[in-house]
């Protein structure tokens, strides 16, 4: 017998943050719980995350991992358009890619859904 499996956004998993630093931009991932944390590490990869970000083109995608934290930092580097001082982007700084990221489908064992975020 197989068992149940969700597909979610991200943003049910876990929140984000957003930082940069010239034309880099660095996103952590936080699971909402530590439960969750096995599904992350497992599907939130350099490979996804370079694949949800193919339209700005990062020339290379960095996962940095934080078991302790239940969280991920990750690197992505030529995405802001020059950086701040030369992007003629709207979001110059990357804020939003938070929730570009966040929006990733994710595969999630039925037996977890009361961790998810947006179930009680």
């Amino acid at each position: 017998m197989t068992d149940t499996v969700l597909t979610v956004p991200l943003y049910r998993l876990a929140h984000g943050r957003t930082g940069d630093k010239g034309n880099r931009s660095n996103i952590s991932v936080i699971a909402w719980h530590p439960a969750l944390w096995e599904v992350l590490v497992d599907q939130v990869t350099e490979q996804a995350v370079a694949r949800q970000f193919a339209a700005r083109q990062p020339s290379r995608v960095t996962r940095h991992l934080l078991p302790n934290l239940h969280a991920m930092n990750f690197v992505l580097d030529d995405v802001l358009d020059g950086g701040v001082n030369d992007a003629l982007n709207l979001d110059s700084h990357g804020k939003a890619l938070s929730f570009l990221l966040l929006d990733i489908s994710v595969q999630v064992p039925a037996a977890l859904a009361q961790y998810l975020a947006g179930t009680h």
